[in-house]
């Protein structure tokens, strides 16, 4: 278990070089089971959950080289379609791999996926994908899948569902006949893996929006494509930046348009920046304060499937907030174990009221302390990260390697925009 000692009251900012999106790479990664030509993949991020994902395709076969964020895969001879029990439990994205194993070599045996605890994450979705295009599914412990050539069928989701929509995709790009997928979710990393197997051979049409269309191909080859930046990761360092009084210079920041998405919420937090291409540059900026909603009414935060708010910044945002003058209503509509770390912030000193497990209001600015905290998942972990940086005096956060799934090298990285923290493991 490792530890990061920080202390507070150091200004985050510079230059800040995003690596590739942690949600793209992971399904990425997968697509290499339907071809048995090389992939390459380029910025890749050198975060835990990838390299989980490398250690299970290396046990069912798959021919794996790293040189530094430059990932090549070769699936050209695979000893079997049962993954590692004790791999799949280290990652969610383990269940990714149903698809294209079944797809392409006829089945698979997954266990049961782990992943951040914050609330209920169901599988029914990626079940009901894979069925319609013909696999045959048990689920007495393990997840069984078994298949002979899949077919195509339309499918309209119960959910938009990120994982379900990757893992139907790959599948279907092997199926015979034309696939649909309605309700389709429609994240930028959805997007980036559909054109990587577009790259790759597929025939996919609809990207960026809720209704796909798969041509099944008879076969699909190797590609060279590079990962888009984490879009995620240039919000939490905004963040870090911004409250602890910073400036940031983000070069190749990401694609305008999720960049404009981000912008929408972070500027109602009082945070602005200019764009120029592909580049951000966030100022120093020590009078902020959130912007209400017509009337003079309390603004709502809320997440949602794309193009609302990501889930995945609602923690970092929490805690910009308390360094902001004003006061917000957070609502997590997405997970609902999410909000439950603010009880750490609370201990610190950030006037916030939990009004559900799904609701908090923010008043701010607040003073942070620093505290003993512990990290239950990886984004709350980096929002403790960001608070402890504000923070007067010096704390102490626990179970820290769950920050290294989805932030690669975080201590060092930080450090070398100002921040005073160390690990201790």
């Amino acid at each position: 278990m490792a530890t990061f000692i920080i202390n507070g009251g150091k200004p985050i900012g510079g230059t800040f070089h995003p690596r590739g999106n942690k949600n793209a790479v992971l399904p990425m990664v997968a697509c290499c089971l339907l071809t048995d030509q090389p992939l390459v993949l380029h910025n890749v991020p050198l975060i835990d959950d990838v390299m989980v994902m490398l250690r299970l395709l290396e046990q069912i076969g798959v021919e794996v080289a790293l040189e530094g964020h430059t990932l090549t895969l070769c699936a050209r001879g695979l000893r079997t379609t049962e993954l590692d029990p004790e791999l799949c439990a280290k990652v969610r994205t383990s269940i990714l791999l149903a698809g294209p194993l079944t797809a392409r070599h006829g089945g698979a045996t997954i266990h049961p996926p782990g992943g951040d605890v914050i609330g209920r994450r169901r599988l029914d979705t990626h079940f009901y994908g894979l069925r319609s295009l013909g696999a045959e599914i048990s689920t007495d412990r393990a997840y069984r899948f078994k298949a002979g050539p899949l077919h195509a069928w339309k499918m309209v989701f119960d959910e938009a569902s990120v994982t379900a929509t990757e893992n139907t995709l790959m599948a279907a790009t092997l199926a015979e006949g034309v696939s649909t997928i309605y309700n389709a979710a429609c994240e930028p990393h959805v997007q980036d893996l559909a054109h990587l197997l577009n790259a790759m051979g597929a025939d996919i049409s609809g990207i960026g929006t809720n209704n796909l269309t798969i041509r099944g191909v008879e076969r699909l080859g190797g590609a060279e494509y590079t990962v888009q930046p984490d879009y995620i990761e240039v919000g939490s360092y905004i963040a870090a930046s911004v409250a602890t009084g910073g400036a940031l210079e983000i070069p190749n920041a990401g694609d305008p348009l999720v960049l404009q998405v981000m912008q929408r919420t972070f500027s109602r937090l009082g945070v602005e920046w200019t764009r120029e291409g592909r580049s951000l540059s966030v100022p120093r900026q020590p009078e902020r304060a959130i912007r209400p909603d017509e009337g003079s009414a309390t603004p709502k935060i809320e997440d949602g499937i794309w193009p609302a708010f990501p889930s995945d910044l609602m923690s970092v945002s929490i805690v910009l907030a308390t360094q902001t003058r004003g006061t917000a209503l957070f609502f997590e509509k997405m997970f609902e174990s999410r909000m439950y770390f603010v009880d750490h912030l609370m201990g610190m000193g950030a006037n916030i009221i939990q009004c559900d497990p799904h609701r908090v209001v923010v008043v701010g600015p607040t003073r942070l302390r620093g505290g003993m905290l512990t990290s239950p998942d990886i984004r709350a972990g980096m929002a403790m990260l960001i608070a402890a940086c504000c923070a007067e005096g010096r704390s102490t956060i626990r179970n820290a390697q769950v920050i290294d799934r989805g932030y690669e090298a975080i201590e060092d990285r930080l450090a070398a925009l100002g921040a005073d923290i160390v690990r201790e493991d």
